[in-house]
C-alpha cells in the first residue's frame, strides 16, 4: 500500500480510560477510610441518586447492575410483559432487544434516519398495533432523536417512551438532557462510558408507579441487582465535570472533522434535532466504500487502527434477524447501511490536547489517501 510518510507519532496506545482522576481517587479512599465500602446502604447511593435526578429533573431515580438491565427494569416497571410489543430501531444494540425479549414481548422494528442512523420518528405511527405498549428509543454514536417528534406520536397512541441515554451523558435535546424525556430514561455506568464505574446502571423517571415496580421486582430478599456503594463513590466526581468534559469533547469533534475536511468517502453524522448538544460516547461516521473501489472497510479499520487510532464498526442491527424474533413494520435499508458502513471513533481521544486531534485526523487522511492511490494505480 503506498502511504504517505512524514507524519508525526501519535502516543503509544490508545488514550486510556478511565482517567486518572485525583478525585476519585479521593473518593475510593473517603469510602475505604469510612468503611462505607462495604456497606449495603450508604451515603454515596443516596447522594448519586440525588444528583442524578437534579442534573436530569426528574423526581425519581433507581440504581442498577448495568445499563442493559435498566432497560429490562424499565419496561417491567410501565408493565410490559407477554404478547406486548414494543417498538426499536432496526439499528440499536442488540442488549435492547433482548431486554425486549427478557420480558416477554416482541421487538417491531423500525428504519433510522439516513442522516444519523438512529430511530426516525416519522414512521413510529405506522409500526404500531394493538398489541404495541412501548417506544425504545437510543440516541447512538452521537446521533440525537427528534424527542419532541418521538413523544407527540406515543402521547397520541397511548405509548410508553424508554429513552436509553446510555451512550449520551449529559446530552441536550431540543432544551431537555437526554434520558429525561421518556416515560423512563436510561444511564449506563459500564468501563467505557462517559461516566464510569466499570459497571452499572439507571433509570430515570417522573412516575412513582414506575419506580414502585421496579423496587418490587429488584427486591429478592435484597435488592439483587444493586450499584455498590463504591461504585456510586467515584461516579459523583465525575457528574460534576461531565459538562465540562462534553463541551471539551464537542469542541475536539470540530476540530477533527477539520482535519478530515480534504477526504472524500468519509461522511459525518448529521443531526436535524435543533437545540441539539451531543454527547459523544461514539463519534460516528460513514465509510464510503465505492470511493475507495470497494475496498474493505474491515481493511480500512485494521490500516487506522496499525496507526495508533480506535477506530471500531458500528453495530450489526437487527434487520437480518430471524422474522421469528422480530417483526418489521418498515423497509429496513437505512437500518443495514448503517450496519455495514459505520465507524466508530472511540470518546478517550477527544480529551486530548488538539495536537493528538490533529495527528489522529491526519493519520486518518493517510490511510484514506493511501487506499484511494492503490486503487487508483
Amino acid at each position: 500500500m503506498a502511504i504517505h510518510g512524514g507524519l508525526a507519532a501519535l502516543p503509544e496506545g490508545p488514550p486510556a480510560w478511565p482517567l486518572h482522576d485525583p478525585d476519585v481517587l479521593a473518593a475510593l479512599q473517603q469510602a475505604y477510610a469510612d468503611g462505607s465500602w462495604g456497606r449495603y446502604h450508604g451515603p454515596h447511593s443516596e447522594r448519586l441518586r440525588q444528583a442524578l435526578a437534579q442534573m436530569h429533573d426528574v423526581e425519581h431515580v433507581s440504581l442498577c447492575c448495568s445499563g442493559t438491565f435498566a432497560v429490562e427494569l424499565a419496561l417491567r416497571g410501565l408493565k410490559v410483559g407477554s404478547g406486548d410489543e414494543v417498538i426499536l430501531a432496526g439499528y440499536d444494540f442488540s442488549g435492547n432487544f433482548r431486554a425486549i425479549e427478557a420480558v416477554g414481548a416482541l421487538p417491531v422494528l423500525v428504519d433510522v434516519d439516513p442522516q444519523n442512523w438512529n430511530l426516525d420518528p416519522a414512521l413510529l405511527s405506522k409500526a404500531r398495533s394493538e398489541r404495541t405498549r412501548a417506544i425504545v428509543v437510543s440516541h447512538l454514536h452521537g446521533g440525537l432523536i427528534p424527542m419532541r417528534e418521538v413523544m407527540a406520536v406515543a402521547c397520541e397512541h397511548g405509548l410508553a417512551v424508554v429513552e436509553d441515554a446510555c451512550q449520551a451523558h449529559g446530552a441536550k435535546v431540543e432544551g431537555r438532557l437526554a434520558g429525561a424525556w421518556g416515560d423512563v430514561g436510561v444511564l449506563s455506568f459500564g468501563g467505557s462510558k462517559l461516566l464510569t464505574s466499570g459497571r452499572g446502571g439507571a433509570i430515570l423517571t417522573r412516575r412513582a408507579d414506575v419506580l414502585q415496580r421496579a423496587k418490587v421486582f429488584c427486591e429478592q430478599g435484597n435488592h439483587a441487582f444493586p450499584l455498590s456503594e463504591l461504585q456510586a463513590a467515584v461516579l459523583l466526581p465525575q457528574v460534576a465535570k461531565l459538562a465540562a468534559r462534553n463541551a471539551a469533547r464537542a469542541e475536539a469533534v470540530e476540530r477533527f472533522w477539520q482535519g478530515l475536511a480534504g477526504v472524500s468517502g468519509l461522511r459525518p453524522l448529521v443531526n436535524r434535532v435543533q437545540g441539539a448538544a451531543p454527547a459523544y460516547y461514539k463519534l460516528g461516521f460513514k465509510y464510503l466504500s465505492e470511493e475507495f473501489e470497494g475496498r474493505s472497510r474491515y481493511d480500512f479499520i485494521a490500516a487506522v487502527q496499525a496507526e495508533g487510532v480506535a477506530l471500531d464498526a458500528g453495530f450489526r442491527g437487527f434487520a437480518l434477524r430471524s422474522e421469528r424474533r422480530r417483526r418489521a413494520a418498515t423497509d429496513l435499508t437505512h437500518s443495514m447501511r448503517a450496519a455495514t458502513v459505520g465507524l466508530v471513533l472511540h470518546h478517550p481521544l477527544l480529551l486530548q490536547p488538539g495536537e493528538i486531534i490533529d495527528r489522529a485526523a491526519q493519520a486518518i487522511c493517510k490511510v484514506a489517501h493511501g487506499f484511494q492511490e492503490e486503487t487508483a494505480s
